[in-house]
């Protein structure tokens, strides 16, 4: 019997590409009928394997998630960067491949970029999700976010809201 194995980790340059890859399939899963076909393309064509490489080693806060040795997600994390917020901690992306959604791996990633900020001494989660990505708004609700305030991304002319979930 093979043991499969879960890992997550803070990024290494070595994972750029494959960090890209997740990026690209797990954006056009959730964007594709959202965010305008070129606007979307335009975004993730800007994040490619040398974009994600540089932000690993300006030593943004990257954790990917490892099923069986391969890159299945990925979160960014740092402190909140909207003011008018009082929480400190901020999750700017969290995004799994479409096929590793649905069966908790989101949750342990979620979970795991919560205790990096914690370590890091920052208090209170803030985590924005457009509001026509039911699938995001269903999953920071039921992770126990309130949803305390809204905002607005423009997209190819194409205004969408967004919304805050934080967590104290």
């Amino acid at each position: 019997m093979k043991t499969l194995t879960i890992d997550i980790r803070r990024a290494e340059p070595k994972d750029a590409e494959a960090v890209a890859e997740v990026h690209d399939r797990a954006w056009r899963g959730a964007y594709t009928g959202i965010i305008p076909h070129r606007a979307l393309g335009r975004m993730i064509g800007r994040r490619g394997p040398r974009w994600w490489g540089n932000a690993i080693r300006r030593s943004a806060t990257v954790l990917v998630l490892e099923v069986g040795g391969e890159v299945a997600g990925y979160a960014t994390l740092g402190r909140n960067r909207a003011r008018e917020l009082p929480h400190q901690g901020e999750i700017y992306e969290l995004y799994l491949s479409p096929e590793y959604q649905g069966i908790g791996f989101g949750s342990r990633l979620f979970a795991a970029a919560r205790e990096m900020l914690a370590a890091h001494g920052l208090k209170g989660l803030v985590v924005w999700a457009l509001e026509d990505n039911s699938t995001a708004i269903a999953f920071y609700a039921g992770a126990g976010g309130r949803d305390v305030a809204e905002g607005v991304e423009v997209f190819d002319s194409k205004a969408l809201r967004k919304l805050a979930f934080v967590w104290d």
